[in-house]
């Protein structure tokens, strides 16, 4: 969806006090290294620009780490609830969905240890910092869910030749507690889902979670007044198909991103339009986005300016471009300076 900014600078303080130290002048080019801190800019506005979100302002990591840690204690509690029940009573369901909230509370350890990652600074070995952990767990969460998939759907395949006599009951109230304590761990993740894709994964599997155990509370309930004992497998399926569906999409995008590819929400025609737009731009190719962590995005380009165009508003200009990128959810930008008359010689250009 094409969206358009207007935007009424006039009450805005833009005070650029950017780090250009790496800027560099070279015969027909000008490199420049931008990470984009909002230090000099006193912006009030903000923007949701789809896929992850935009943002003037890093992730609240203390609002972060709480969600996290009571998600953690509550679903580790409940999961204890679940193996001490369902091992006395034989009962397959709540084992199954034991197992898938212990999955659960191991990606939300996991995500709790990669945003705090996101405070070591960068250093001369890993000059991004350890950002991109956030989404290398996002992947081995999404890994971690699929084999719990499997694991459950086997077990249910056994159970469903063999079903065993079960308490409905039992069951109905074990699961009737699930809905609460996922329903509130969820609720907690309702702001971020959108800015960040743990976030979104950890309010996807909560959300999944209490769906299941509202489904394991209207299958205790059938089994006690039926009896019919297959229900608790075919429940153990259900819930395998809906840690299927909530858990693609994380993979997928995951996994996109682990590969360096273009985040959702990006699109490099509309980014190459918003540059080439700018005045004195002739062209813009050699354009790679990736992201570096789960919330900021980086962008190498060459620009082709005007052979006439001097440093100083070729610096102007260069400010301008990174700010509408803030725009499109790219905050750390690096743009190489070409001239009309001193053409690219990289091969793949």
């Amino acid at each position: 969806m094409e969206q358009a900014h207007d935007h009424d600078h006039s009450d805005h303080d833009h005070n650029h006090n950017h780090d250009h130290q790496g800027d560099h002048s070279h015969t027909g080019h000008s490199h420049d290294e931008h990470s984009h801190d909002h230090g000099g800019h006193n912006h009030s506005h903000d923007h949701d620009h789809g896929g992850f979100g935009h943002h003037h302002h890093p992730v609240n990591l203390t609002s972060v780490n709480r969600a996290f840690v009571i998600g953690i204690v509550l679903n580790f509690a409940f999961v204890i609830i679940e193996v001490v029940v369902g091992l006395s009573i034989h009962s397959l369901s709540l084992l199954s969905d034991a197992g898938h909230n212990l999955a659960d509370v191991a990606s939300l350890a996991m995500a709790l240890v990669a945003f705090r990652l996101l405070r070591v600074k960068p250093n001369d070995r890993y000059t991004y910092g350890y950002k991109k952990t956030t989404i290398l767990v996002a992947l081995l969460n999404a890994a971690i869910l699929l084999l719990s998939l499997g694991a459950i759907s086997y077990e249910a395949f056994h159970r469903l030749m063999s079903p065993e006599p079960l308490p409905g009951g039992t069951i109905s109230i074990v699961a009737a507690i699930g809905i609460g304590i996922n329903t509130v761990t969820a609720l907690l993740f309702l702001r971020g889902k959108d800015s960040d894709l743990n976030m979104r994964g950890a309010f996807l599997h909560l959300l999944s979670d209490a769906i299941v155990s509202a489904g394991l509370v209207i299958g205790g309930i059938v089994i006690a007044y039926t009896h019919l004992y297959w229900i608790d497998p075919a429940l153990s399926l259900a819930v395998a198909v809906i840690i299927l569906f909530s858990t693609w999409q994380l993979l997928r995008d995951s996994l996109r991103l682990s590969l360096d590819g273009v985040p959702a929400g990006i699109e490099i025609k509309k980014v190459r339009e918003t540059i080439c737009r700018m005045k004195d731009v002739k062209d813009c190719h050699h354009i790679h986005i990736w992201a570096i962590s789960t919330t900021e995005n980086a962008l190498t380009a060459h620009l082709v300016v005007d052979r006439h165009t001097g440093m100083e508003a070729v610096e102007a200009m260069k400010h301008k471009i990174k700010h509408a990128l803030l725009h499109q959810n790219i905050q750390h930008a690096t743009l190489e300076i070409e001239m009309e008359n001193a053409p690219c010689d990289e091969p793949d250009c």
